[in-house]
Order: C-alpha cells, then sequence, then structure tokens
C-alpha cells in the first residue's frame, strides 16, 4: 500500500509540475520533444507558433518537454493541447495511451521520409557495423527513434548487442551524441542524418544508413474540439500557401519543405522494428 502512495505521489507532482509550467496567457500550448538544445528549438519552432497564433486567432504558446517519457506523458494524458512528436515516441505513445488526432507529418528534401546514421570519426578504423564489437557507442534518449531505437534494431541485426560493446551510454540528444564521438569519448554514436550532415564535415563518417522512416508528426489532444482539430490541421496542411511558409517548416529542421496529411498506416514498419526491440528486451 504505501509503495502505492509513491507512485501515486509521483504522479500527482509530475502533473503539478506541467501545469504550473504552462502560463496563464496560453490558449493553446505546443509541446516539442527534446532532440536539440532547448534554445535551439526555441528559435526552431519560435516561426510556427508565431504562424498557428495568427491564423488560429489565439495565443499558442511553445514548451519544450525535459525528456521523451515525460513529453509522451504530457500529450498522452492530454495535458498540452498539440505536440510534435518523433516517429518512435508517437508510436510508443499511442500504445500506451490510445489514438490522438493526427494533424499532419513533415516531409524532409521533397520526401516524407527520415533517415539516420550510425558514424564514427573520419580517421577511425571501423569500417563497418560488424566491427563496433568491443568498442564504446553513445545513444541519444533511450527514446530517440534515430538515436537509439532504430540504429539498436540495426546493431543487433548485425550481431551488435549491447553487452558485446566494450561501453553504452545515452545522451540527451542528437548534438551531444555527435559531440561525444568528435571529442573521442566514444568510438561510434547514432544521430538522425541531418544532425550527422551539419558535423560531417568537422571530422565524421558514416559506416550504416537506417532504412526509411514517416517523419515527424504533429498530433493533438483528444480533449480539443473537432472544430479545433480541424483548424489546427487546416493550418499545417496549407502552410505553404503563406508567403512565410517554406520558411516557416524549413526552421523547424534542416531539409523540412511541407506538411502533409498524416495516417497511422505511415508508421507500420516502424511498429515492427519496436515490436521485435520488445521481444529482445529493448525498452525506451
Amino acid at each position: 500500500m504505501k509503495a502505492r502512495k509513491r507512485i501515486d505521489l509521483g504522479l500527482v507532482l509530475f502533473f503539478l509540475g506541467a501545469l504550473t509550467s504552462l502560463s496563464a496567457h496560453a490558449d493553446l500550448v505546443l509541446a516539442v520533444h527534446p532532440f536539440r538544445p532547448a534554445t535551439a528549438l526555441t528559435d526552431a519552432f519560435g516561426p510556427l507558433t508565431k504562424y498557428l497564433s495568427e491564423k488560429l486567432g489565439e495565443n499558442v504558446e511553445l514548451r519544450v518537454s525535459t525528456d521523451y517519457a515525460s513529453h509522451q506523458r504530457l500529450i498522452g494524458t492530454d495535458v498540452v493541447d498539440i505536440a510534435y512528436l518523433g516517429p518512435a515516441p508517437f508510436v510508443i505513445m499511442t500504445k500506451t495511451y490510445g489514438k490522438k488526432p493526427l494533424l499532419a507529418r513533415q516531409v524532409i528534401h521533397g520526401e516524407p521520409l527520415f533517415h539516420g546514421k550510425i558514424f564514427v570519426r573520419k580517421d577511425s578504423a571501423i569500417q563497418k557495423l560488424e566491427d563496433l564489437k568491443g568498442k564504446k557507442f553513445v545513444f541519444g534518449d533511450p527514446g530517440s527513434t534515430m538515436g537509439h531505437l532504430v540504429p539498436r534494431y540495426m546493431l543487433w541485426q548485425a550481431g551488435i548487442t549491447v553487452d558485446k560493446l566494450a561501453e553504452v551510454k545515452h545522451v540527451k540528444d542528437h548534438v551531444n551524441a555527435t559531440l561525444s564521438v568528435l571529442a573521442g569519448q566514444f568510438d561510434a554514436g547514432a544521430v538522425k542524418e541531418d544532425v550527422f550532415f551539419e558535423y560531417e564535415s568537422q571530422g565524421l563518417r558514416a559506416i550504416a544508413t537506417t532504412p526509411g522512416i514517416s517523419d515527424h508528426v504533429f498530433v493533438a489532444s483528444a480533449k480539443l474540439p473537432i472544430e479545433k482539430v480541424e483548424q489546427i490541421r487546416e493550418a499545417l496542411l496549407t502552410i505553404l500557401e503563406d508567403p512565410d511558409g517554406p520558411a516557416i517548416v524549413g526552421a523547424i529542421t534542416p531539409g523540412v519543405t511541407n506538411l502533409i496529411q498524416a495516417d497511422e498506416k505511415n508508421y507500420e514498419n516502424l511498429r515492427e522494428i519496436l515490436t521485435k526491440l520488445e521481444e529482445l528486451g529493448v525498452t525506451p
């Protein structure tokens, strides 16, 4: 009975913290998972929150979640109104809390799919995944699609389980993972492709590319009225009709060119990967 009380108290504190962090001046809150440092995400999503505020006639406020798990809880329990989710967090959130109204998914470099890279320093002797045995590997957040889960599946396919690595560490975001390898603290790491390309010229080399996964998605709280959900969806799907539309979506993350309609079936291949990882005992 005492343990149950501690769990309940933890949940209460979580929700109180989440609620008190939301501004009383916000009509709608857009939450983003911390795939980059918070300051960078504030700059990246600032134009979008401004655009939505103007289109909806309401004050849309941006909130960067503290970690991937709390981000999933915030939208899963309808504490926030709109959430931007990576593919794996989206699939996991849906499985845990149930379906939410889909708003849009992003298109990157003209395709609604994105990739990740498993990489090493340019001067490394490592050439392929099998060469990682006995090496030190850095992942991003445990819930990250390209920072952990899909690369972890690829390592398993290559016969490299974590017990065959000399050291494994998780860091907060893709940038930190990249810098850890560049600094020589780890032999290899995994990040989403746009972050790899951003730092490639500083001395990185890819040894593997992930399969294409349907890109990041915007979802709405199940508590929002249907009319409001449709209004938000329309604003996102017609964003390129705004003169500043290309710049607004391009600011989200390098290479984003549009927002298009999303469907649960777009993430089926990722569900299969996550199911296999679960069978292997790998959880976010």
